[in-house]
């Protein structure tokens, strides 16, 4: 009978870790009874004040300016390069985010989107994380091409792509003409 089972009930908080609270403002004879160890009058007597109540001070929330709108905490900003600034690329190198930020072009944080200021009189093949309809138009007329990094080809980089004349529409059945065959009614 060496070990002996500690079960719940044998759980105790340590010695000194718990300690009555002191019940006040009970009785006039015991030493915090009547005012409760509060003094007399006065504000600190009372009960609480309101939230947000200074002491009769302007409160912050009347202190500081009111801008009017918000804050939008889900805007995506870019760092915007122009194709002028592109045009300082030697012709058929390939131009990535991370070259521009090696090249001190754009910041180190934040997305890159090339815009169309400028002219590009040479072939590059440029990834961004978005592109302008204009800039991705120069691009492509310069020999170049322009891939949104990701995969995904932004539309607004994308060529406008035409109906192909071989896909035909499926004619529509309507509604009056299902009945028609199912009832045999001519």
């Amino acid at each position: 009978m060496g070990e002996q089972i500690i079960k719940l009930h044998h759980l105790r908080p340590a010695e000194g870790s718990k300690k009555k609270a002191v019940r006040v403002g009970r009785g006039e004879s015991g030493r915090r009874g009547k005012t409760a160890g509060r003094g007399t009058k006065g504000q600190k007597a009372r009960s609480n004040t309101r939230l947000g109540f200074e002491g009769g001070q302007m409160p912050m929330a009347r202190r500081i300016p009111k801008m009017k709108g918000f804050r939008n905490p889900f805007r995506v900003t870019y760092n915007v390069v122009n194709l002028d600034v592109l045009a300082q690329f030697p012709a058929g190198s390939e131009v990535t985010p991370d070259t521009l930020k090696e090249r001190g072009l754009v910041h180190h944080k934040g997305l890159v989107k090339v815009l169309g200021n400028g002219d590009l009189d040479h072939a590059l093949d440029v990834r961004a994380d978005a592109f302008s309809k204009s800039a991705a138009a120069k691009i492509r007329a310069a020999g170049g091409t322009a891939e949104v990094v990701g995969g995904d080809v932004n539309e607004a980089a994308a060529p406008p792509a035409a109906a192909s004349p071989t896909e035909e529409a499926a004619p529509v059945e309507t509604a009056d003409a299902a009945d028609d065959e199912t009832t045999g009614d001519s």
